[in-house]
Protein backbone atom coordinates (compact mmCIF):
# COMPACT_ATOMS: atom_id res chain seq x y z
CA UNK A 1 0.00 0.00 0.00
CA UNK A 2 1.24 3.47 -0.83
CA UNK A 3 0.21 5.44 2.26
CA UNK A 4 1.02 8.81 3.74
CA UNK A 5 1.15 8.35 7.52
CA UNK A 6 1.85 11.05 10.09
CA UNK A 7 1.26 12.01 13.71
CA UNK A 8 -1.10 14.96 14.15
CA UNK A 9 -1.92 17.14 17.12
CA UNK A 10 -5.60 17.22 17.98
CA UNK A 11 -7.03 20.31 19.65
CA UNK A 12 -10.17 20.21 21.81
CA UNK A 13 -12.57 22.75 23.26
CA UNK A 14 -15.66 22.49 25.42
CA UNK A 15 -18.75 24.10 23.92
CA UNK A 16 -22.29 24.69 25.09
CA UNK A 17 -24.84 22.10 23.96
CA UNK A 18 -27.13 24.56 22.17
CA UNK A 19 -27.94 25.57 18.61
CA UNK A 20 -25.17 27.66 17.11
CA UNK A 21 -22.43 26.95 19.65
CA UNK A 22 -20.36 24.89 17.23
CA UNK A 23 -20.92 27.40 14.42
CA UNK A 24 -19.69 30.23 16.65
CA UNK A 25 -16.46 28.46 17.59
CA UNK A 26 -15.75 27.34 14.03
CA UNK A 27 -16.59 30.83 12.77
CA UNK A 28 -13.91 32.33 15.00
CA UNK A 29 -11.38 29.89 13.58
CA UNK A 30 -12.57 30.70 10.05
CA UNK A 31 -12.19 34.43 10.70
CA UNK A 32 -8.61 33.77 11.83
CA UNK A 33 -7.88 32.03 8.52
CA UNK A 34 -7.67 28.51 9.93
CA UNK A 35 -8.01 25.81 7.26
CA UNK A 36 -9.23 22.78 9.21
CA UNK A 37 -8.85 19.33 7.73
CA UNK A 38 -10.85 17.46 10.33
CA UNK A 39 -13.61 18.28 12.82
CA UNK A 40 -15.49 16.04 15.23
CA UNK A 41 -18.08 17.42 17.65
CA UNK A 42 -20.28 15.57 20.11
CA UNK A 43 -22.25 16.00 23.29
CA UNK A 44 -20.59 15.00 26.53
CA UNK A 45 -22.99 12.78 28.49
CA UNK A 46 -20.80 13.10 31.58
CA UNK A 47 -21.37 16.90 31.52
CA UNK A 48 -25.01 17.66 30.63
CA UNK A 49 -25.40 20.89 28.68
CA UNK A 50 -21.88 20.66 27.28
CA UNK A 51 -20.24 19.32 24.18
CA UNK A 52 -16.71 18.91 22.90
CA UNK A 53 -15.21 19.74 19.54
CA UNK A 54 -11.94 18.29 18.24
CA UNK A 55 -10.06 19.89 15.33
CA UNK A 56 -6.84 19.50 13.39
CA UNK A 57 -4.60 21.12 12.31
CA UNK A 58 -3.86 24.39 14.04
CA UNK A 59 -0.61 25.81 12.75
CA UNK A 60 1.35 28.90 13.66
CA UNK A 61 1.03 31.39 16.47
CA UNK A 62 -1.87 33.31 14.87
CA UNK A 63 -4.10 30.23 14.53
CA UNK A 64 -3.19 28.88 17.96
CA UNK A 65 -3.85 32.25 19.60
CA UNK A 66 -7.28 32.54 17.96
CA UNK A 67 -8.16 28.98 18.97
CA UNK A 68 -7.04 29.50 22.56
CA UNK A 69 -9.41 32.48 22.85
CA UNK A 70 -12.37 30.11 22.40
CA UNK A 71 -10.97 27.41 24.69
CA UNK A 72 -8.96 25.12 22.42
CA UNK A 73 -6.00 23.28 23.87
CA UNK A 74 -3.83 20.58 22.37
CA UNK A 75 -4.88 17.24 23.83
CA UNK A 76 -1.71 15.68 25.25
CA UNK A 77 -3.52 12.46 26.17
CA UNK A 78 -4.94 11.94 22.66
CA UNK A 79 -2.34 10.53 20.30
CA UNK A 80 -3.60 10.67 16.74
CA UNK A 81 -2.22 9.28 13.50
CA UNK A 82 -3.54 10.39 10.12
CA UNK A 83 -3.40 7.96 7.22
CA UNK A 84 -4.04 9.03 3.61
CA UNK A 85 -4.10 6.87 0.51
CA UNK A 86 -5.96 5.43 -2.43
CA UNK A 87 -9.35 4.01 -1.50
CA UNK A 88 -10.22 0.39 -2.07
CA UNK A 89 -12.65 -2.03 -0.45
CA UNK A 90 -11.42 -3.16 2.96
CA UNK A 91 -8.62 -0.60 3.35
CA UNK A 92 -9.55 0.34 6.94
CA UNK A 93 -10.00 -3.33 7.85
CA UNK A 94 -6.49 -4.01 6.52
CA UNK A 95 -5.00 -1.07 8.43
CA UNK A 96 -6.64 -2.02 11.72
CA UNK A 97 -5.63 -5.67 11.24
CA UNK A 98 -2.02 -4.63 10.71
CA UNK A 99 -2.11 -2.58 13.91
CA UNK A 100 -3.74 -5.42 15.85
CA UNK A 101 -1.02 -7.81 14.67
CA UNK A 102 1.53 -5.30 15.98
CA UNK A 103 -0.20 -5.18 19.38
CA UNK A 104 -1.63 -1.66 18.97
CA UNK A 105 -4.94 -1.00 20.71
CA UNK A 106 -7.09 1.76 19.21
CA UNK A 107 -9.10 4.27 21.27
CA UNK A 108 -11.08 5.27 18.20
CA UNK A 109 -11.15 5.43 14.42
CA UNK A 110 -12.68 8.00 12.10
CA UNK A 111 -12.43 7.46 8.35
CA UNK A 112 -13.94 8.81 5.16
CA UNK A 113 -13.60 8.53 1.41
CA UNK A 114 -13.49 11.50 -0.91
CA UNK A 115 -13.39 10.57 -4.58
CA UNK A 116 -10.68 7.96 -4.98
CA UNK A 117 -8.83 8.79 -1.74
CA UNK A 118 -9.42 7.85 1.88
CA UNK A 119 -8.39 9.53 5.09
CA UNK A 120 -8.38 7.86 8.49
CA UNK A 121 -7.64 9.34 11.89
CA UNK A 122 -6.55 6.74 14.43
CA UNK A 123 -6.70 7.57 18.14
CA UNK A 124 -4.01 5.61 19.94
CA UNK A 125 -3.35 5.11 23.66
CA UNK A 126 0.22 6.41 24.01
CA UNK A 127 2.97 8.30 22.24
CA UNK A 128 5.07 5.13 22.06
CA UNK A 129 2.17 3.20 20.52
CA UNK A 130 1.56 5.98 17.98
CA UNK A 131 5.23 5.85 16.95
CA UNK A 132 5.00 2.08 16.55
CA UNK A 133 1.72 2.42 14.61
CA UNK A 134 3.34 4.85 12.19
CA UNK A 135 6.20 2.43 11.60
CA UNK A 136 3.82 -0.50 11.06
CA UNK A 137 1.60 1.42 8.63
CA UNK A 138 4.50 2.85 6.65
CA UNK A 139 5.62 -0.73 6.02
CA UNK A 140 2.10 -1.77 4.93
Amino acid sequence: MDLFVERVDVWAATIEDRPGALAEVLGILQDAGVDLQFVIARRTPEAPGKGVVFVTPLQGDHEIRAASLVGFNVTPSLHSVRVLGADRPGIVADLTRKLAEGGINLRGVSAAVIGTQFVAYLAIDSLDDSTQAIELLRKA
